[in-house]
C-alpha cells in the first residue's frame, strides 16, 4: 500500500494510477477554512480526503483491472451510444446558448458516475482533480481563516491562521462579516461564503467587517496557505491535547511528535479531538490509532460484499499505550476519524465523548486519467473491530455532551471540559 495520503503526491497525470480513498461525510462544527477547496459529499460541503491503497490500472485509460473483481459483469463490454448521440444532435441543433465539446464530454462522464446513485462516487474534471490534490495536500490559495455562524446566525470569523493574509490584514476572531465584495452575507450559507472568499493567489477580496459595533472594510490579498493537520499542547493539570483537523500526509509525523512530547512530559492523560474532522488517509488513521494499541491489534476490516479484502492492525508505535484517553467526536467526525475513534473504543483504549459521529463507512478508489481527469469510485466498506459497519449510523459516544448556542457565544466548550475530567478520573 502506498503511504501517500490525501496529498498532491498523487499526481493527476496518467491512467496508470489507482489510489484507494476514504471520503468524508459530515457537518463539522460550522468551521471552514474559507480558502480551502470544498467539494460536495452527500449534499454536505466538506473537503474530500483520500486513502491510498492497492489496485491495478492497466493500459491507456480504457482498460482497467481491479484485483477485487466486479459486481457488474452483466453490463456490456461497451455502451451503445446511439441514443446518446441522438440527444447530442438535438442539443446541437436546438440549444439557445454556447456549448463546447469538452463541456459536453465532461457532462457525459459526470452523468455516467451520477447514474450509480452513490454520493461518494464522483467524476473530477482536470481542473477539479487539481483542486482535489491541492486540498488533500493541505495547501491552498486563499486568505487563511476559519468561518462559522454565531448564535444570531451572523457569518463570523472563528479565527485567522497565524501569519496568514487574514491575520496580517487585521481580521480577528468574532469579527462579523456583513459583506463580501459588496454582496450582503445575510442568509448566506457558510459554504457560499467560502466559495466567494477563496480564490487565486495574488487576487484580492474585500470584506465588510463589524467589530464592537463599528463597520470597516478590510481588503485582503489571497496567497498560498499551508495548514498542518495536527496541533497539540499540554493543558493545565498536565493533560495532553491532540487535535487532528484531517488525516493528511503530515498527520503521522506530527501525531508521533505530539505523542513523544506527551511522553517526555509525563502527561496524566490525553484528549484526542476529532470534532469536525472529515476524515482522510487510512494509513494515517492506522498510525494514529497505533499510538494507543499493542502491535497486531485489529483496527479495521475492509470488505467487498461479504469478503474481507484486508485487515489493518496496529503497527507497534504505541507511545501512549495505557494512558487515560478521551476522544472527542461530533457529527462532523467522519471516515478516517471514525476509524480511529472506533478502533480506540472497541479496544478499550479510550472513552468517546461528544455527539454521534457522521456515519461514513465506505472506501473509494481514485482512478487517474491521461487528460488530467479522475474518477473516485466506491470499491469496498470498512468495519470496526467489533464487526460493525457505521455507514449512515455513526458511532455513539460513551458520554453524550452537546454544545449549545450560548456555549458558543460565551466561548465555552463543555465537551472538552468533560474529556479533561474523564482522563483525570473526576
Amino acid at each position: 500500500m502506498a503511504s501517500n495520503p490525501e496529498s498532491d503526491q498523487t499526481s493527476i497525470n496518467d491512467a496508470s494510477n489507482v489510489n484507494k480513498t476514504e471520503q468524508p461525510a459530515g457537518k463539522g462544527m460550522a468551521k471552514y477554512h474559507i480558502s480551502r477547496t470544498t467539494l460536495k459529499t452527500a449534499g454536505i460541503g466538506l473537503a474530500v480526503l483520500v486513502i491510498f491503497g492497492a489496485g491495478v490500472l492497466v493500459g491507456n485509460g480504457s482498460i482497467m483491472i481491479n484485483r477485487y473483481g466486479t459486481q457488474n459483469g452483466q453490463l456490456p463490454s461497451k455502451l451503445n451510444y446511439t441514443t446518446v448521440n441522438q440527444v447530442y444532435q438535438a442539443l446541437k441543433a436546438n440549444y439557445d446558448g454556447n456549448l463546447s465539446e469538452s463541456q459536453l464530454l465532461d457532462g457525459l462522464k459526470g452523468g455516467l458516475v451520477q447514474a450509480t446513485g452513490d454520493p461518494y462516487t464522483d467524476y473530477f474534471t482536470p481542473a477539479a482533480a487539481k483542486q482535489f490534490n491541492d486540498q488533500i495536500a493541505g495547501t491552498f490559495s486563499g486568505i487563511g481563516a476559519e468561518l462559522g455562524k454565531d448564535a444570531d446566525i451572523n457569518l463570523i470569523v472563528i479565527s485567522p491562521i497565524n501569519g496568514s493574509p487574514a491575520d496580517k490584514a487585521g481580521l480577528k476572531a468574532k469579527d462579523i462579516i456583513s459583506e463580501i465584495n459588496g454582496a450582503s452575507t445575510a442568509n448566506m450559507s457558510t459554504d457560499d461564503a467560502v466559495n466567494k472568499i477563496r480564490g487565486k493567489k495574488g487576487t484580492k477580496v474585500t470584506l465588510q467587517v463589524i467589530r464592537s459595533g463599528q463597520t470597516q472594510n478590510i481588503t485582503i490579498t489571497r496567497d498560498d496557505i499551508t495548514v498542518p493537520s495536527v496541533t497539540y499542547k499540554i493543558l493545565d493539570n498536565n493533560v495532553g491535547y491532540l487535535q487532528i483537523n484531517e488525516f493528511g500526509d503530515d498527520t503521522t509525523k506530527l501525531a508521533m511528535q505530539a505523542a513523544q512530547n506527551f511522553k517526555d512530559n509525563n502527561v496524566k492523560g490525553v484528549v484526542l479531538d476529532l470534532r469536525g474532522d472529515p476524515g482522510g488517509l487510512l494509513d494515517a488513521a492506522v498510525s494514529v490509532s497505533s499510538l494507543w494499541l499493542p502491535t497486531g491489534t485489529k483496527i479495521l476490516d475492509e470488505k467487498r460484499g461479504d469478503k474481507v479484502i484486508q485487515t489493518y492492525t496496529a503497527n507497534g508505535n504505541d507511545l501512549l499505550r495505557g494512558l487515560p484517553t478521551a476522544v472527542l467526536i461530533d457529527d462532523g467526525s467522519a471516515s478516517a476519524a471514525e476509524i480511529t475513534a472506533g478502533a480506540l473504543k472497541d479496544n478499550n483504549a479510550a472513552t468517546l465523548i461528544g455527539e454521534k459521529s457522521s456515519g461514513k463507512g465506505s472506501v473509494q478508489e481514485i482512478v487517474n486519467f491521461a487528460d488530467g481527469g479522475a474518477l473516485k469510485v466506491t470499491i469496498a466498506r470498512w468495519y470496526r473491530p467489533n464487526g460493525q459497519n457505521i455507514d449512515k449510523k455513526g458511532i455513539t459516544p460513551d458520554k453524550q455532551v452537546s454544545i449549545s448556542a450560548d456555549n458558543i457565544k460565551n466561548g465555552q466548550d463543555p465537551q472538552k471540559d468533560a474529556a479533561i475530567s474523564s482522563v483525570l478520573g473526576q
